[in-house]
């Protein structure tokens, strides 16, 4: 990684900006870190998503493998989930791992990392929907929701950077009608 990242401009868009820019429910966090910006990218872009835990993410996790607990079916559960494994699957053009929902959307190196997954998740078993980078943007058919998100490396002063992580969210509903209504509902 010896290319310097490019900073974006005030009114570039971020890659998530491009393959969610509509969404109901977003979550940003952030954090400044004391390294420099390509060793938190490299770090971030090699971090395992299935290594995060809080109380409560780990009690939804839990509550939503009940359903495949009661009638004692083993629940499989992947070794790791690591963002840098969706993009070289990408890049090496592995059509062995179509079982994985969660795509590698896009990348700026050393700079901005966008993944997404297309499913129905309020289910008690989640069901996963594949759906292709070139596809995700523009899928809008109801009944799925879509997920998207992306971690940034900002620059921060003249030694750390920024890191954000924005992971964002969007349902259509079972018509098909749910954005018309809520921009009739806005007016």
């Amino acid at each position: 990684m010896n290319a310097q990242p490019r900073v974006l401009a005030t009114g570039d868009p971020l890659l998530l900006d491009v393959a969610l820019p509509h969404f109901r429910f977003s979550r940003l966090e952030c954090a400044v870190i004391a390294a420099a910006p390509e060793v938190v990218y490299r770090a971030t872009r090699d971090l395992d998503m299935l290594s995060i835990h809080s109380p409560l993410f780990s009690a939804v996790m839990w509550v939503r493998v009940v359903p495949d607990r009661m009638p004692r079916r083993p629940v499989a559960t992947p070794p790791s989930m690591r963002v840098s494994h969706l993009f070289e699957a990408a890049v090496a053009g592995d059509r062995e791992d179509l079982a994985q929902p969660w795509v590698a959307q896009g990348e700026r190196a050393g700079r901005e990392i966008e993944f997404g997954a297309v499913g129905k998740v309020w289910k008690p078993t989640v069901e996963w929907r594949r759906v292709e980078p070139g596809d995700y943007p523009s899928f809008a058919e109801p009944g799925w929701a879509k997920m998207a998100a992306a971690f940034v490396v900002h620059p921060y002063g003249a030694r750390r950077p920024l890191l954000t992580y924005e992971a964002r969210s969007a349902a259509g509903d079972r018509s098909g009608s749910g954005d018309r209504r809520r921009k009739h509902l806005r007016r």
